[in-house]
């Protein structure tokens, strides 16, 4: 029978070839969206993945829509989380109101979505959890210390779980993309980004099937033994 696999943050990006290259496997995939009904509408028609929005910031949000998506689809055996948002700026004129946006939907949602599941997991003594920080969680960023912290905390959190998990037949690994060709990447200055590829020893940026590949390696039955771990996918950016 296909396990489940929930992607948070799903319907675009990254997070939509993680989707597609999931199905592909076999997997039976659902997606989360926060915001955009219509974009989350155009990928269900484009993949056939059903999208479910949620906001994975909302704790009891959270809860809520994994047990209507177990009763909808099955347990949740795969869990992806890649939901992530930006609100950049220099420390002096941040505000905490991007502070805490940024923290809580990039890192408090791993606590929301794995609370979720994790029970379950336990239970079937089987379970895959993938968080998705990022190099500048590795190696800081200028203008990014709200998305920074959120992105390292997500590693030492990943770490903490594994621990908790191995016992229990659920590996829970991390991984950190460079900078990849997404909408968001996308968005920053052509100048600046000229720069930014220069720091690449590929010479490129990434693609988000570099990501959803590893993906899908590392949640599959024959990755086991591989747990705690941070895989970096940069071009040689930064190696940590």
């Amino acid at each position: 029978m296909a396990k489940v696999a929930l992607v948070t943050g799903g319907t675009r990006g990254i997070g939509e070839a993680i989707c597609n290259t999931l199905k592909n496997k076999g997997y039976k995939v659902v997606a989360n969206y926060g915001g955009n009904d219509q974009k989350a509408q155009e990928f269900t028609e484009r993949t056939g993945i059903p999208a479910v929005k949620f906001d994975v910031s909302d704790f009891e949000a959270t809860q809520t829509a994994i047990q209507q998506i177990e009763v909808d689809f099955g347990p949740v055996e795969v869990l992806i989380n890649n939901a992530g948002i930006t609100r950049d700026g220099t420390m002096h004129r941040m505000s905490f109101d991007n502070w805490d946006a940024v923290i809580q939907t990039n890192l408090a949602s791993c606590f929301n979505t794995c609370k979720a599941v994790i029970d379950g997991m336990r239970a079937r003594n089987f379970g895959r959890i993938i968080n998705v920080g990022s190099v500048n969680g590795q190696a800081g960023q200028y203008g990014q210390v709200n998305y920074a912290a959120a992105k390292s905390g997500i590693h030492g959190f990943t770490k903490a779980l594994a621990l908790e998990g191995a016992g229990k037949g659920i590996t829970v690994n991390a991984i950190a993309p460079g900078y990849v060709d997404t909408d968001m990447v996308r968005a920053v200055p052509e100048d600046v980004l000229a720069k930014i590829i220069k720091t690449i020893p590929v010479g490129r940026l990434g693609k988000p099937e570099d990501i959803a590949n590893a993906v899908a390696f590392l949640i599959d039955d024959e990755s086991g033994f591989i747990t705690g771990s941070t895989l970096s996918i940069n071009g040689g950016q930064h190696m940590y």
